[in-house]
């Protein structure tokens, strides 16, 4: 494993450094555990596992991609670009624009996604968009979720929400028309004993 990427106890050890709260740390548990059947499923549909994400990669992003939500609950700063600045300054570079693009991401390929090629930052985008808490729900209640939590009752928000939805709408048709299961299934596919 590479230094830049950290390993998954070094993830925990770093929760409990920015002391993460329990529902935090539980959530981004389960956004790993959803993210590892993911590449297990995209795994199963590939004959030599070449276009996989390094899983070591996607489970750190997965684990730490709220690791600034704690911090920024009360000074109201962007999780996720200070999540991004904790990665870089514990050099774990390697995983930085993950946590960085956990909310929207920067460059969105349909092409890419039509060939069966995603990014470990991709699945983690997708991973979190699933999990509510830490419970795994579709897209439509997530983002219902995050409309009434975040939306501020701003239509402008709102509109900006459901796009980012939308996109990842496109993502997940693309992500299982190569797994090899369905995404109303992925419940079922969720390992709830351990992200390894």
């Amino acid at each position: 494993m590479s230094k830049s990427v950290p390993s998954i106890d070094q993830c925990l050890a770093l929760m409990d450094q920015y002391s993460m709260f329990d529902n935090i740390r539980a959530h981004s548990l389960t956004v790993a555990r959803v993210a590892k059947a993911l590449l297990t499923g995209l795994a199963a549909t590939r004959t030599n596992g070449t276009n996989l994400p390094d899983t070591s990669l996607v489970l750190a992003g997965a684990l730490l991609h709220d690791i600034a939500k704690t911090i920024c609950l009360n000074s109201k700063c962007d999780h996720a670009q200070k999540g991004r600045d904790i990665c870089l300054k514990h050099g774990f570079t390697a995983i930085s624009e993950i946590v960085r693009e956990h909310v929207v991401l920067k460059d969105f390929s349909t092409d890419r996604y039509a060939q069966g090629i995603f990014f470990a930052k991709e699945i983690v985008y997708y991973a979190d968009k699933r999990v509510r808490h830490d419970s795994i729900v579709s897209l439509d209640e997530r983002l219902a979720y995050i409309i009434e939590r975040y939306g501020n009752n701003d239509q402008q928000r709102h509109r900006s929400i459901q796009e980012n939805f939308q996109r990842c709408q496109t993502l997940e048709y693309h992500l299982f028309s190569h797994i090899n299961f369905s995404r109303d299934v992925l419940a079922d596919k969720v390992s709830k004993k351990s992200f390894l």
